[in-house]
């Protein structure tokens, strides 16, 4: 008696023992293939493998995206129309126009100093514990040493910050995209100075300027919108911790004036 895979052959013919499961259905087959020594399989038409599988596309009765802009930031300050018109009015607008409010702890403080200045020196930001007077603490005694140091009395010099509130961290270049130069700039016209000396050279984006392109040493600039000629060097902070940077401050002075 012949076996058989699934059926039983005796002399009288074929006995059916049981069907063929789904399993030993494609064993079989795989099993006639490969006694016919076919053991791959081919295609006419060549196929990148490597190929990246086509974006599925949207159906066209799905709704398509709502795209919705994000709201403008107001520009700083306002309507430059409705900036004051002389110093003497820019002090209290400084202090407490409610367009031109900017991150920061602490009050809004305050320039000091007189129209027409012989030197105007614009710091970021007014430091952490001033009050009614910019640069009240170690920041302002550095700059009063440089004022004496330079041969300019104090009341002869105009303080500014660019900034009305202490703030340790600004983004200057988005602080520029939102016009804060322009409202520099306009501070630095209307105090009409005969110099202006610039202490941190990331404020460089208000003036139109990379701080990267700053180098090493002070250096005098044309400022973007200033015609006032100008020195652009290390802020207070950094004046105040590194020796070296007082040093560099000092010889570009000195290159920047002639030496008077």
């Amino acid at each position: 008696m012949l076996a058989a895979r699934g059926n039983v052959k005796t002399c009288h013919g074929t006995m059916d023992k049981r069907p063929l499961t789904l399993a030993e259905q494609i064993a079989a087959a795989q099993d006639w293939w490969r006694d016919a020594g076919v053991d791959a399989v081919f295609a006419d038409e060549p196929r990148n493998w490597l190929e990246r599988p086509a974006e599925p596309q949207p159906s066209a009765a799905l709704p398509t995206a709502i795209k919705v802009d994000a709201p403008a930031v107001p520009p700083l300050g306002g309507d430059s129309a409705a900036w004051p018109q002389s110093l003497a009015d820019f002090a209290a607008w400084w202090v407490s126009d409610e367009a031109f409010e900017t991150v920061g702890t602490g009050p809004r403080v305050p320039p000091r100093g007189v129209a027409s200045a012989e030197l105007m020196v614009l710091v970021p930001t007014p430091e952490e514990a001033d009050a009614d007077r910019l640069l009240s603490g170690p920041q302002g005694r550095l700059v009063g040493n440089m004022l004496k140091a330079m041969g300019i009395a104090e009341d002869a010099a105009y303080l500014a910050s660019a900034l009305p509130r202490h703030s340790r961290h600004s983004d200057w270049h988005a602080l520029a995209a939102r016009g804060l130069g322009k409202i520099v700039i306009y501070h630095v016209r209307l105090v009409q100075p005969k110099r202006l000396l610039v202490l941190g050279r990331a404020m460089l984006p208000l003036f139109g300027h990379d701080p990267a392109q700053a180098g090493a040493k002070p250096r005098e600039l044309s400022l973007e919108g200033c015609e006032v000629p100008a020195l652009v060097s290390y802020g207070p902070e950094g004046l105040l911790d590194t020796p070296r940077f007082r040093a560099a401050l000092w010889r570009g002075w000195l290159d920047w004036t002639g030496g008077v």
